[in-house]
């Protein structure tokens, strides 16, 4: 396997496909949901959580065991298919339909996650935080991750949606929505009086940041 390369994708709206339905399938959909996709579960049967969510129509069911991928609905392609069944070789049927259709898949009996693995993450917004060991150890990351999240202070959440509302009122104003230089503003004592509630202050610091930075 070669080095991965990371990257964000947007799902919202998009439809994705998971092949599963039992106790893994429904930690998958559960992520899928939270980015806001269309998501389709194929499986004979459903956990409880899934049940829930496909009698609330906020996923679809088909109920059947894999064949292959076929089409999403309305005729598309999937997006992102994801294969969690507890069946490692019906898993890697999946992973060779999805390669052979070039869509990217992840495979949930694969240390490695497959083609696409999906890393330990924590968000909180505007932020993510995510860690990959490549299938090394899990946990690990997961661990990893946990230590990462903890640099991202409350303080440094605030400067960030100052941060927005400088880069918007720059673009309101015909600007090109500069953003102020970073670690200038970290080292200008920025976040501190963030921290000691003074937030007009701060964000004049940020804007004095703005105009020195090439950003």
């Amino acid at each position: 396997m070669g080095t991965r390369y990371p990257v964000m994708v947007d799902l919202a709206g998009r439809p994705c496909l998971v092949v599963g339905g039992g106790a893994v399938a429904t930690r998958k959909v559960l992520g899928l949901l939270a980015a806001e996709a269309r998501v389709t579960v194929r499986a004979p049967g459903l956990s409880a959580a899934l049940a829930e969510l496909a009698s609330a129509g906020r996923i679809r069911w088909e109920e059947e065991a894999f064949g292959a991928l076929g089409v999403a609905p309305g005729g598309r392609s999937w997006c992102f298919v994801l294969a969690a069944t507890d069946d490692v070789a019906v898993n890697q049927r999946v992973i060779a339909d999805a390669e052979a259709r070039g869509i990217w898949a992840n495979d949930a009996s694969d240390p490695t996650g497959g083609p696409a693995a999906i890393p330990a993450s924590w968000r909180a917004d505007p932020v993510t935080v995510a860690v990959s060991t490549d299938g090394v150890h899990p946990g690990a990351a997961r661990w990893l991750c946990d230590q990462a999240a903890l640099a991202v202070t409350p303080e440094a959440l605030r400067a960030l949606e100052l941060i927005d509302e400088i880069r918007l009122a720059d673009v309101a104003g015909g600007g090109l929505g500069r953003r102020p230089d970073w670690r200038l503003a970290v080292e200008s004592g920025t976040l501190d009086l963030i921290r000691e509630g003074h937030l007009a202050e701060a964000k004049e610091r940020l804007q004095a940041c703005l105009s020195s930075s090439s950003d």
